[in-house]
């Protein structure tokens, strides 16, 4: 949907709430997908998106509706639901949506909903949950179609047409006697095969596959590598367990990237911070802004103990912002760079020096560039100082050192966090640009110390 769509579905809701037109609203939303009806939730009052929720009839619709929900939005709708139409809405969906809901709402309320389903049910739904959710366990979609090596490629189709209830067929898993994954068969192969072939004749033996405990990052970093439409999920003795399908894969993907982008602006990682109270979310980013704050007080101490330098040189004062934002803004570029790299798989940490060492040039070429340009500007537009050229010569070097270091800073701290199994992503924000300013100070009041004095 696009904005200018959006915002006519938005105002169209709003007028029909407002005027209290039940029937029109009911038409609206029959004819709203669940996906931009969840989107359009985000901008309604809790009032009004009680009152529209009430209004959806169609079960399936309103469990599709939920899936597509914002966890703060859907614990708000179904905490207070009774149980019993929670269970009625759950089995509308996929069982790895069912894991999704369940798990996002309070614990009490999803005790009690496991407790009043069936026992098969339950036990099943629990399974799943017993994987964390941002494992391949945790968003897979359980029992996909498989079929044995002496199948035929008939006796696939017959099973594919028996199993209407499969969600997103995209391929079929073949198992030996011990059940034991050993091939797979994607659907246009089938269907371009003689019947009566025997499926071990035609499959792909050489199965790319995930454990449970996998990483949901690693299983979207393989499927797109290899343009999957589903991923199999496997124990340790290759027993099919599920696939993760390539609607979650997306899913995993817009998430883990919002993730990084909240991580490197220095706001935590909660995705839904736009929906959050405003105390929450002020707490949420107190504790980051924090680090920026010490690193802020350690600066002011280093030009404090320089004081007198700065009296005598006062032009020294003009340039300590340029020489800390360039440093800080190389030094978010280069950290950038690497965690998107190490999230894509694109850099390999076993090669760090290589990574490092190209980025330590970038960082030199950009600093001699601009130290340049710097010292040049200093040396035009002060004449009047005294040594202005050992002041041309001190801002030169001070911003090459200071953009070289950030540039090594940015670089080697996201692969010492990714080696410590820390978020690399964390690094792009404060600690970077608080390390390039504190250093980057430094070394430009040191210089100016030993050249102008």
């Amino acid at each position: 949907m696009l904005d200018h769509e959006f915002m006519i579905l938005l105002d169209t809701y709003r007028r029909l709430i407002r005027r209290n037109a039940l029937s029109n609203t009911k038409k609206m939303i029959v004819k709203t997908h669940p996906a931009d009806l969840a989107a359009l939730f985000r901008s309604f009052t809790e009032v009004d998106r009680e009152e529209i929720f009430n209004l959806i009839t169609d079960s399936s619709y309103k469990a599709e509706f939920l899936t597509e929900l914002d966890r703060a939005i859907l614990i708000e709708l179904l905490e207070n639901m009774p149980p019993k139409s929670i269970i009625a809405l759950l089995k509308e969906m996929a069982p790895d949506d069912q894991a999704d809901v369940l798990a996002q709402l309070p614990e009490d309320v999803g005790k009690k909903v496991l407790e009043l389903m069936s026992t098969s049910d339950s036990e099943d739904l629990e399974e799943l949950m017993m994987y964390p959710p941002d494992t391949a366990g945790g968003i897979m979609v359980p029992l996909p179609l498989k079929m044995k090596e002496e199948d035929t490629v008939q006796d696939a189709i017959n099973s594919i047409h028996e199993q209407k209830d499969l969600e997103m067929v995209f391929y079929i898993y073949i198992e030996d006697e011990n059940e034991k994954l050993t091939g797979v068969l994607s659907l246009r192969q089938l269907i371009m095969v003689e019947p009566q072939t025997k499926l071990k004749n035609v499959m792909i033996t050489r199965v790319v596959s995930v454990q449970p405990e996998t990483d949901q990052e690693e299983v979207a970093r393989i499927t797109s590598r290899y343009n999957f439409l589903a991923l199999p999920v496997v124990d340790r003795d290759d027993k099919l367990l599920g696939i993760v399908t390539v609607d979650d894969i997306i899913d995993v993907i817009r998430e883990e990237a919002t993730e990084d982008f909240l991580q490197m602006a220095g706001v935590g990682k909660d995705r839904e911070i736009l929906l959050k109270p405003t105390l929450e979310a002020t707490k949420i980013r107190f504790p980051w802004l924090f680090a920026t704050f010490v690193g802020g007080f350690i600066v002011s101490m280093v030009i404090m103990g320089f004081d007198t330098l700065i009296n005598k040189f006062v032009m020294l004062a003009a340039f300590m912002p340029i020489v800390a934002g360039m440093g800080g803004n190389v030094g978010t570029q280069s950290s950038t760079i690497i965690v998107r790299g190490l999230a894509t798989g694109r850099i390999n940490v076993k090669q760090v020096m290589k990574v490092l060492f190209g980025q330590m040039r970038i960082g030199i070429i950009l600093g001699f560039t601009y130290g340049i340009l710097l010292g040049v500007f200093a040396v035009v537009f002060h004449l009047h100082q005294v040594n202005i050229l050992n002041m041309g010569i001190t801002i030169s070097i001070s911003l090459m050192l200071a953009m070289l270091l950030a540039a090594t800073m940015g670089t080697l701290t996201p692969i010492i966090l990714y080696r410590l199994n820390i978020d690399p992503a964390i690094a792009t924000g404060p600690i970077v640009t608080t390390i390039s300013d504190i250093f980057g100070i430094s070394i430009y009041l040191i210089i100016a110390s030993l050249l102008l004095v």
